[in-house]
């Protein structure tokens, strides 16, 4: 794949990122109002807990498969074949099991709670796992294979079904009926995914395999790899997913509050906005890094993720900024006046969730170059910390502790992330441009914060804010003309 197809690959996945994590709000939205405050901080903590198993088992092997692919799809497509059997086959054992367990604990994990009604819910949203973690597989597939425009079909068409079968179940069932729409969207999703594997993917690659001339390729490839990989990274997503789940758990655990719950549960939602969007780079950045890297020279890599760490620093800042000031009227639009006390909450978490995102994606890169084990270490002391600062701040300020508290441990990860990746690939955020951002993000935060607003008016104002702020940023030599032209080029067909 050449540079301008990847830049070309990169738009168009990101664009279905960003409409799957749309789909997101409007579902959230849409069932904050009909479940309400109680039912919908139970659907927060059922949904919040399942989809963190699923991270778990959909991004071990799998992960694996798509970095020891993404080294010789290009090269060897026999071991392609072979690379995904084997990751089948572990992957369905392990879904099988961690199924039957999830369904088995839902009493315990209820009575961990404080609340055992939510044990049927528990047992039924155990469904979610082999359908989510099914599509997930696929994904990751595709991902290997440097497929990243079937993955944006499929990530899109995702979106649309699960706003039609999320929100049309609820208000015919209610909370079941939600539960149960995310069990048919990405189950629709796999079969898709799987029909076009079948009679494209494959027949592509058996064809390859046919026209290859170099008949003394290796053919091995012990299981083993998968396995011993695997497992760090699902230490490093129980870790992480644990981390940015963490305090609402503790919101719901300390305060016994299903409705504080909720609220808590809606400013984490749509706070987490930037690191949704910016979730598309991690696609892309492991495959890379893992062929820049391979053969252990890590400073092959440096390049690549300077770029990422650029991009997130102009495009990440502003996003923070404008979600923090108007962390009252977003709230307000996306979930009504009911959830309201969750804005100053949002307004503080938002800049944890900015320092969360590019350790995320630096995490991403770490794995990429097989450096898992410094990702998870960071990840697991991040969790340690933010537990002990919840416990404390939540006592003391209710959800507002719990929002400051994430941001402190995520500003803590962000910085040792940093640390690591200066210290091993040599790569690191530029002092001069981040500088001219800094500048650039005050400004835009106390013209933001001088003009009133509404629960309407604040999205032209943001994208006024926004056009200001690229302007200035510009004027400044932090965006040059070489940057637009780039742009320009990725939008070409």
């Amino acid at each position: 794949m050449t540079r301008n197809n990847i830049a070309k690959s990169a738009v168009w996945i990101t664009v279905s990122e960003i409409i799957f994590n749309l789909s997101g709000f409007i579902i959230h939205s849409i069932l904050g109002r009909v479940l309400g405050p109680a039912d919908y901080g139970r659907y927060g903590i059922i949904v919040t807990l399942t989809t963190m198993v699923i991270v778990l088992i959909g991004n071990g092997i799998p992960t694996a498969m798509a970095k020891y692919i993404s080294e010789i799809f290009e090269t060897n497509p026999y071991l392609v074949l072979k690379i995904k059997k084997q990751a089948v086959i572990i992957q369905s054992l392990i879904i099988f099991f961690i199924t039957g367990l999830f369904f088995l604990c839902a009493p315990l994990i209820s009575a961990s709670l404080g609340d055992p009604t939510l044990t049927p819910l528990f047992r039924f949203s155990s469904l979610i796992i082999p359908a989510f973690a099914a599509a997930s597989f696929y994904f990751s597939y595709f991902t290997g294979l440097h497929q990243f425009n079937i993955q944006a079909i499929l990530k899109t068409t995702r979106s649309f079904l699960r706003i039609i079968f999320v929100i049309g179940m609820a208000f015919l069932f209610g909370l079941f009926g939600s539960i149960s729409g995310y069990i048919l969207a990405p189950f629709l999703v796999f079969v898709a995914a799987w029909t076009i594997d079948k009679f494209k993917i494959d027949r592509e690659i058996k064809k390859q395999i046919q026209e290859t001339s170099d008949k003394n390729l290796p053919t091995d490839f012990h299981w083993k790899k998968l396995v011993n990989y695997g497992w760090q990274i699902v230490a490093f997503f129980l870790a992480y997913e644990l981390l940015i789940s963490i305090d609402l758990y503790l919101v719901k655990g300390i305060l016994k509050d299903d409705a504080l719950t909720g609220i808590y549960n809606a400013s984490l939602t749509v706070g987490r906005i930037p690191y949704y969007i910016f979730y598309a780079m991690t696609i892309f950045l492991l495959p890379m890094v893992s062929r820049k890297s391979a053969g252990k020279k890590l400073e092959n890599a440096k390049e690549i993720i300077n770029n990422a760490l650029r991009i997130m620093l102009i495009f990440l800042t502003p996003m923070v900024i404008l979600l923090s000031v108007y962390a009252r009227p977003t709230l307000e639009l996306l979930y009504g006046k009911k959830y309201l006390d969750g804005a100053l909450p949002m307004s503080v978490l938002v800049f944890g969730v900015g320092f969360l995102t590019v350790f995320y994606v630096l995490s991403f890169a770490a794995n990429g170059g097989g450096k898992t084990i410094t990702a998870m270490i960071i990840s697991f002391f991040g969790l340690a910390v933010n537990i002990v600062l919840n416990y404390f701040f939540i006592l003391k300020m209710g959800i507002l502790g719990s929002a400051t508290a994430t941001s402190i441990t995520s500003f803590i990860v962000m910085l040792a992330m940093l640390y690591y990746i200066k210290k091993h690939f040599k790569a690191n955020f530029d002092l001069r441009e981040t500088f001219k951002v800094a500048l650039s993000g005050v400004i835009l935060y106390f013209l933001a914060a001088a003009i009133p607003v509404d629960k309407f008016s604040f999205i032209p104002v943001s994208i006024l804010m926004l056009s200001l702020y690229l302007v200035l940023l510009y004027t400044l030599k932090g965006i040059s003309k070489e940057d637009l032209i780039s742009l320009k080029k990725m939008f070409k067909k």
